[in-house]
């Protein structure tokens, strides 16, 4: 690492704020860890021009280490006259004093709003330390339907370390990103760690669809239902339930569950819409066939009329 904060940050001995916070934010846009995740070099690079910052951006640091009389990490140094020739105080009428001070900083890019922040101290020696949030940890997880809807408790497992324990809220949607806080990455300078996002994958239900907060699903019945009407089970993320058919339901009719839905936040659900389907016996019946021929209404009855061009 150079002992030079100057030298790291590509400016000038008799730079201003402004071009220093400038040299700083370039650099820091191209070596942020958030921004280089894995990249072991951009990071040991990143503190390097942090640190240097750190000095130079304190108006009383930037003149003791021009004075020779702190290095680079804040530390104290024997003093060296050379430096006390060409430099003078830190006051007003200086070549190192701006009195804009971090005015001028507050203006940021946002990427720097979330990503740094200061810790409070006083101007001695090491006592501000430049701080950064650790880099957030991405992971993948796949959930059964019911689970999505329902809510459950699941792991998911690390690449290095213990497994986490992921809380699956009821309506949990697919490709939805849930956060664990502080499960990240540690943080830079005592920074707060970095969060664990782990992306939802929902694994499709053998008869369920998911219609944003309703659920639709097709109900096999037999012609008897269909014709007669009555009561007949219907399954739901909940269990089943009795649903009331008409009489007379054609394929294709659709009734509503109410509320056996997928769970909102406030409290209340979505619906169920289930969609009549009817299904003949697999084996073709004798009785069957004999009335569908004897069926005077069949030849009067003609389904597709407004199917016609």
């Amino acid at each position: 690492m150079s002992q030079d904060p100057y030298e790291l940050l590509g400016v000038k001995r008799e730079a201003t704020q402004k071009e220093i916070q400038g040299a700083f934010r370039k650099l820091a846009k191209k070596l942020h860890p958030d921004l280089n995740p894995g990249d072991k070099k951009a990071e040991a690079k990143f503190k390097e021009i942090s640190a240097a910052y750190e000095i130079l951006s304190d108006e009383d640091k930037r003149g003791r280490f021009d004075r020779g009389e702190i290095d680079i990490t804040g530390a104290e140094q024997a003093p060296r006259s050379y430096y006390r020739d060409y430099a003078s105080s830190s006051g007003p009428g200086s070549a190192y004093h701006n009195g804009a001070g971090f005015a001028d900083f507050g203006d940021a890019d946002d990427l720097f709003s979330n990503f740094f922040s200061r810790r409070s101290g006083g101007g001695s020696a090491g006592g501000g330390q430049f701080r950064s949030q650790g880099q957030d940890r991405r992971f993948s997880m796949e959930v059964d339907f019911l689970d999505a809807v329902n809510g459950t408790q699941s792991q998911v497992r690390l690449s290095e370390g213990p497994a986490l324990d992921v809380k699956i809220p009821p309506g949990t949607r697919d490709g939805q990103t849930l956060r664990l806080r502080g499960k990240g990455e540690p943080g830079f300078g005592g920074g707060p760690a970095g969060d664990a996002l782990i992306n939802i994958r929902v694994r499709p239900h053998r008869f369920f669809t998911r219609d944003g907060d309703d659920i639709r699903l097709d109900l096999p019945v037999t012609l008897r239902e269909a014709v007669l009407g009555g009561k007949v089970r219907v399954p739901t993320p909940s269990g089943p339930v009795n649903l009331t058919l008409p009489a007379n339901s054609s394929s294709g009719k659709v009734l509503r569950l109410k509320g056996k839905g997928v769970a909102r936040r406030g409290g209340d659900a979505g619906d169920i819409y289930v969609t009549l389907k009817i299904v003949l016996p697999e084996q073709p019946d004798e009785q069957l066939t004999a009335f569908a021929k004897d069926w005077a209404a069949a030849d009067t009855q003609d389904p597709r009329k407004n199917m016609e061009a």
